[in-house]
Parts: structure tokens; sequence; C-alpha cells
């Protein structure tokens, strides 16, 4: 209708991928979740930058793996969107150089006047999810920009969100009343952002994946990208367990590691690198090595799926009971006093259970 040509494959294949780019010459191509991470995993060819693609679009491009595919594909530009299906909350940025690598939208100086009591960072109870509220006041705490916290968005009344279709109580608690002043109306997002003082918005969790550990918050995102940046690491699937005798979560990722690398995989540098890019808090404690290739654990439209793996938590004897193909997955875990990770067996979960073993 726009004069616009389309090409859509059958279905997303990391081995035909760049063939049906080539073959239809593509100038743009639309991405979702991990597809730049999977693509980014298979063997480096002589044809990686054989194309006429200028311009890559889409969300969930992650920091970790923005330059490396740049560079490898020289796909100049990244069209990356941050939505919802309901369509409340939305933001865009084009980039084309290193400035806005590591965020989901940019918003000026106008807007960021104009939306300044629209788009409404607040604190965030991470065991409840419920937003943290003054106990004399009764209103919500509002958290600066630069620290950031899920996203209310003003509205002026319920219409403006259209709603679950057949499900009014999941379309209820989507809004929040007397947030900032009695009678205001804020629709929830789920999403916790933040905003650098020049505009930049970056993601930090979904409401539900950010833990408490050692009495602090934990985002997932942030982990994820600090652990995927190490070397030989494709994937990191971050996400908090429940252990016996410990209060919030421990911090467990999830880790696709390169098939050349597994064998002689460098633990102690692992957690060194963990350490370093992370406060001691926020460094996983525990490790789950995924058999079989890159992206086994992700959803139908290439998004981490964390549910099954959070699930299973880290009993041994857990392993593929919730998650595909994880019979074969190995468990790591790093003690306080250890500078490495090292195997996590059965008997290390029973200490844990028993309450000899401290994390």
């Amino acid at each position: 209708m726009a004069g616009i040509s389309l090409a859509i494959g059958k279905g997303f294949s990391v081995r035909n991928f760049w063939h049906d780019v080539r073959d239809s010459e593509s100038t743009f191509f639309v991405y979702v979740g991990e597809t730049a991470r999977y693509l980014l995993a298979a063997p480096p060819s002589p044809l990686d930058k054989e194309h006429k693609v200028r311009c890559m679009f889409g969300n969930g491009l992650r920091p970790d793996v923005w330059l490396p595919f740049r560079e490898r594909f020289g796909v100049p530009e990244v069209g990356e969107f941050f939505d919802s299906s309901e369509g409340m909350f939305s933001l865009f940025v084009w980039n084309r150089g290193d400035y806005s690598v590591d965020c989901v939208g940019h918003h000026g100086a106008l807007l960021r006047f104009a939306m300044r009591n629209t788009l409404v960072p607040v604190a965030i109870n991470h065991e409840t999810n419920e937003i943290v509220r003054d106990p004399k006041t009764g209103f919500a705490k509002r958290n600066s920009y630069n620290e950031g916290g899920e996203i209310l968005v003003k509205l002026a009344d319920e219409s403006l969100f259209p709603g679950y279709w057949n499900n009014p109580e999941a379309t209820k608690k989507m809004f929040d009343r007397d947030v900032f002043k009695k009678g205001d109306l804020y629709y929830r997002s789920g999403d916790a952002l933040k905003r650098t003082d020049d505009g930049r918005w970056i993601f930090m969790d979904r409401l539900g994946d950010t833990y408490r550990w050692k009495s602090e918050n934990v985002s997932t995102a942030e982990v994820a990208e600090a652990v995927g940046r190490y070397s030989g690491i494709f994937e990191a699937i971050v996400y908090g367990v429940e252990v016996p005798w410990h209060e919030g979560r421990a911090g467990c990722a999830a880790l696709t590691i390169a098939s050349e690398r597994r064998e002689n995989f460098d633990w102690r540098g692992l957690a060194t690198h963990a350490r370093k890019q992370l406060p001691g808090y926020a460094v996983p404690v525990f490790v789950r090595v995924l058999d079989g290739e890159v992206g086994r654990a992700a959803s139908h439209n290439n998004k981490q799926d964390k549910v099954a793996l959070r699930a299973e938590g880290v009993d041994p004897s857990k392993k593929g009971s919730k998650a595909a193909g994880g019979e074969e997955d190995k468990i790591y875990w790093l003690s306080p006093k250890s500078d490495k990770y090292v195997r996590f067996e059965d008997r290390d979960w029973r200490n844990l259970v028993g309450g000899t073993a401290r994390l």
C-alpha cells in the first residue's frame, strides 16, 4: 500500500537468514528478542557483509550484542523501539553511531519537559511487585529519572487503555489510583527504566524479573549484560532462585557457552570478571550451563524464557523437569570466599537444605 516491497520468510532460521536477505536484496530487516544474538553465534563467513542491508528495525537488541553485530555484519543503522502490545508507553531511537547504542529511546529537552509528569518512575517492592507508598501520606515514592523504577503513565480516564479482551480483572490490575494525589490515575507499564540527564532511556528490568538478594534489588538485565560480555559466552539468562535458609533469591545465570570453549572454560576468569563488573550482591551465586545450541531456552518469538528455569531452581534433581532438554545441564556455584565457580552437586544441595552451607 505504501509502495514498499516486503519479503516474508516462512520462519526464522539462522542458517537461511542471510541467504533470504541476499536473495530478496533487502535493505531493512526486522528483528525481535535475541534474533541478533543467535545470528552472531553462527560461525563467521566471508559473506557476512555481502548484503544490501543498511538498517535493522525491531526491539530487544541487547547492549552486549549491538556493537559486535554491527562490526561483524556491517549494518550501520538500528531502529530500536520499546513498546507494549497495549501501546500505552512507547519509545524509539534511530541509532547511527555509538551515542545511543545502549538505549531503547531518546527524549530531547522539550519532550523531557513535556513528559515530566506523564512518564514517572516509582519505587517497587520486588517481593510483592506493589508500588512503595509513604506510610503517612499513602502516596507513591517517586524516584529520580537517573535512579529509575517502574514507569507509570498518567491517564485522564480509564477509556484511554483499551483493556484485555473479555478480561476485566486483568484490565483493572493495570491501573493504580491516588498515586501522587487524591483522584489521579496511572497505568502501570510493568517495566523498569531509567533516563539519563541527556534523555537516553535505559531498560532496567521487567516487573517480576528483578529479585532481592542481600537486601538489595538486582536487575537481571544489568547482570545478563555484564556476564554476557565475557569471552566465550553467547547468551546469559539471569533470574533469582530460592535457596533454603536464605532470605530473598540468589542470582543464577543460565549460560550458553561456545562449543569449542566448554571443555576448558575459565571459571576463575568468569568469577573475576563478574566481581569487577558488578556489585557484590549482584554477582551470580549459581551458573547453569545449558546443554545444546544457543537459543535453547527461547520462547516462540525469540525472547528469553525464564519461567521453566526459575521453577527448577538449582536443585540438581529437578533438572529437565520443567526446562525441556535440561537433563544434561551442569550447575556451578561461587561461595563467598572462593575465587572460581565449581561444580554444584547433589551433596552441596543437601548441605544447603540441611543448613550446614551458607551463601
